[in-house]
């Protein structure tokens, strides 16, 4: 496939998440025509203001329901499955969404002739880890892989960006509390990445003529310590707050009596991700080979709003 191919119509489904969305806006600017397949296309927005773009097409989609994710694909060049499950709720499993729902997004891109197929998944997905959903990504991959041998495999690292959960929410408890817990002693290394860098990275991958079959792992241009990215984000806010260490064993106990509450602050399988450093591999594809240069989160964080 030459290198200078572009999709004209590409299905994203998850285009309404914080990752999906940046994708959306990534590839309307690049003049493509972006069908977001969800549950809920009322709710799909671009512009704030005014009216939407001509070549966003919202439509519904489940991608537990075969005949909706067809639909969603009919006249498709390419797709990009990122949807993401973080707590599992009745019928809504790991196994539904990111193994069974990710099977059927790339069965029927196949059934389609699609061209390009891209799957966000996780960095650190192991099919042998303690945690469900690290376990379900991992698996999710090769079910894709099977199913649609030249699917693009993104592998994100802990994503910022200004609306993001991660830094917003740290920020949000430094402010309301005057210490802050740690896993652990705060050593576990992460390697955050700007949700733009991999917006862009998921656009070069429809495009590139070494990423089908490809699995990329996407960090940031820097690793550093759970403790360390609380004192940037605390020096960044200009507040002072306490940081108290606790062993992991009692953050199991913690996500295991947030699994009872309807929206969980924490998770097993957060805690279980913050046991092991979360870093892109040496030996990795990265956003560099799809010709991405990486933000720091150093460069992003004074345009948050805390």
């Amino acid at each position: 496939m030459a290198a200078d191919w572009q999709p004209n119509c590409v299905t994203v489904f998850g285009g309404t998440g914080f990752l999906g969305a940046a994708i959306v806006r990534r590839l309307l600017a690049e003049g493509i025509t972006v069908r977001v397949a969800v549950r809920h296309p009322d709710k799909v927005v671009v512009a704030p203001e005014g009216p939407q773009p001509a070549d966003l097409q919202p439509v519904y989609a489940d991608v537990c329901d075969e005949t909706t994710v067809a639909q969603a694909l009919e006249g498709s060049d390419a797709a990009v499955n990122a949807v993401g499950l973080y707590v599992e709720k009745g019928a809504e499993t790991f196994e539904a969404v990111h193994e069974l729902g990710a099977l059927t997004v790339a069965q029927q891109a196949a059934a389609r002739g699609l061209q390009r197929l891209v799957l966000i998944s996780g960095i650190g997905a192991d099919l042998h880890s303690e945690a469900g959903y690290v376990r379900a990504r991992a698996r999710g991959e090769r079910l894709v892989r099977d199913a649609f041998a030249g699917a693009t495999v993104l592998r994100p690292s802990v994503l910022f960006g200004p609306e993001d959960r991660f830094v917003n929410s740290l920020a949000e408890i430094a402010a309301r509390l005057p210490l802050l817990p740690l896993f652990g002693r705060g050593d576990t290394k992460l390697q955050p990445v700007f949700v733009g860098d991999v917006a862009e990275a998921v656009s070069k991958s429809l495009q590139h003529p070494d990423a089908p079959g490809a699995t990329y792992e996407l960090g940031g241009p820097r690793v550093y310590s759970y403790r360390a990215l609380i004192e940037l984000i605390l020096q960044q806010t200009q507040r002072r707050c306490l940081l108290l260490p606790l062993p992991f064993a009692l953050w199991d106990f913690l996500a295991l009596l947030s699994a009872l509450l309807p929206t969980p602050p924490i998770t097993r399988a957060q805690v279980t991700l913050m046991k092991q450093d979360n870093v892109v591999p040496d030996a990795a594809l990265t956003l560099r080979d799809l010709g991405v240069e990486p933000t720091a989160l150093e460069k992003v964080l004074p345009s948050y709003t805390f």
